[in-house]
């Protein structure tokens, strides 16, 4: 059985990029794909003054940013929880001992 599949992908009106991607990936790439195609369409819609290019670099810092806040989030998300499991920890602890 194959690990890697070949596929092409289309971003804005850029060349065809080939991939060798791993099997399993391959519905989030074709999804990221379509996302990154669907706001590139609109946004050149929206600004004609703008080149392909340049909508293209806006749509970059769009995810960008979008992955930059979740980033973030998962990052608070964790600390709260490593906040949680020490005091739990210590509450579980406490409660050993104040049972022995």
């Amino acid at each position: 059985m194959r690990d890697k599949l070949n596929i092409t992908i289309r971003i804005a009106d850029l060349a065809p990029i080939p991939l060798a991607i791993e099997m399993k990936d391959e519905e989030v790439i074709r999804n990221a794909e379509y996302n990154v195609n669907q706001l590139w369409s609109a946004w050149c819609q929206k600004f004609k003054d703008k080149t392909s290019n340049e909508v293209l670099g806006m749509v970059a810092f769009q995810f960008a940013k979008l992955y930059q806040t979740l980033a973030n989030r998962e990052n608070a998300t964790n600390d709260i929880l490593e906040k949680f499991e020490e005091n739990l920890n210590e509450y579980l602890l406490k409660i050993d001992a104040e049972g022995k």
